[in-house]
């Protein structure tokens, strides 16, 4: 399908679509300067742009927003002049259209706040996404999903059944056509062999600075150490259990006077908002995975 737009009116203004460009490659000098050199050349007008040049890992990371209503090729010659582009800087891209929105499952046990806060979030336009179902161990979460009218998956697991729940979950996921799945409080352990199948495409919510209070209980073992500052992570999910590449964290500072209960419902908070915000840049295509940590091409 070409990418530029005709109208069946010629008085009328054409409607551009709009697409994201993300890419990354060896950092050398003029690689900027040689995908933007391309753009314009094929009639791109851009509209947002971002970069981060890492000195560490010598990667340079780029995020480009832009339209069709200049273009003056097809979908077909943009890609290819992009793939001849890639081979010689040594680039991976990913280009979609802006409204083609990334398919995610949501995978969660009891508690319903990050439930909420995504549900929500997605009804009024806010995330990016589209939640094509919800998958749970348990069914305590089924009414609030099916009140969303999003398809609910009761997947019950036990020790012994924990290889062919996996299964299903991949089976599921590609049933769905699944881009991203989202640990809203999952509180199942993914197997090796699973985290290693859904690198960079799994989010999960930790509840604390990774990786401060591992396990259960972990509001409760803040309390006993008297900490000042409680917070929430989301990261992206790897076999090191809560250690993968981190993507947004939120924080509140607390004193003495907290019960375990006040920090409870505000670590509650925290999480909905990080696992919200993580999920939001992700959907936007601002995440880049750099190694062990992120690039966040804001």
């Amino acid at each position: 399908m070409p990418l530029t737009t005709s109208l069946a009116t010629p008085s009328m203004t054409p409607l551009a679509t709009h697409y994201i460009l993300t890419w990354q490659c060896p950092d050398n000098s003029g690689v900027l300067a040689k995908v933007s050199q391309s753009l314009f050349l094929h009639g791109a007008f851009i509209t947002e742009t971002s970069q981060y040049s890492d000195p560490y890992t010598e990667t340079f990371f780029s995020r480009v927003a832009f339209d069709d209503r200049n273009l003056t090729v097809s979908s077909h010659e943009f890609v290819a002049a992009l793939e001849a582009l890639a081979k010689p800087l040594a680039m991976k891209y990913q280009l979609r259209k802006r409204d083609d929105v990334p398919n995610i499952l949501i995978a969660v046990s009891k508690d319903d706040h990050c439930l909420v806060s995504l549900l929500t979030k997605w009804r009024s336009g806010a995330l990016p996404v589209n939640i094509v179902g919800v998958m749970s161990n348990h069914d305590d979460c089924q009414a609030l999903t099916q009140w969303h009218n999003v398809p609910f998956y009761h997947l019950p697991i036990t020790a012994e059944t924990k290889q062919s729940q996996e299964e299903k979950i991949i089976a599921l996921m590609r049933q769905l056509n699944v881009d991203l799945l989202v640990l809203a409080r999952y509180m199942q352990i993914l197997s090796n062999e699973l985290c290693q199948q859904l690198q960079g495409k799994a989010i999960n919510i930790h509840h604390s600075f990774l990786p401060s209070f591992k396990g259960a209980r972990p509001y409760h073992q803040a309390h006993a150490r008297g900490v000042k500052v409680i917070g929430a992570t989301a990261h992206y999910v790897t076999a090191d259990l809560d250690e993968g590449p981190i993507i947004a964290q939120e924080v509140k500072q607390i004193n003495h006077t907290f019960t375990i209960e006040q920090m409870v419902h505000m670590g509650h908070d925290l999480e909905a908002t990080a696992l919200s915000h993580a999920v939001k840049i992700h959907a936007e295509q601002r995440v880049c995975l750099n190694g062990a940590k992120t690039v966040i091409l804001a």
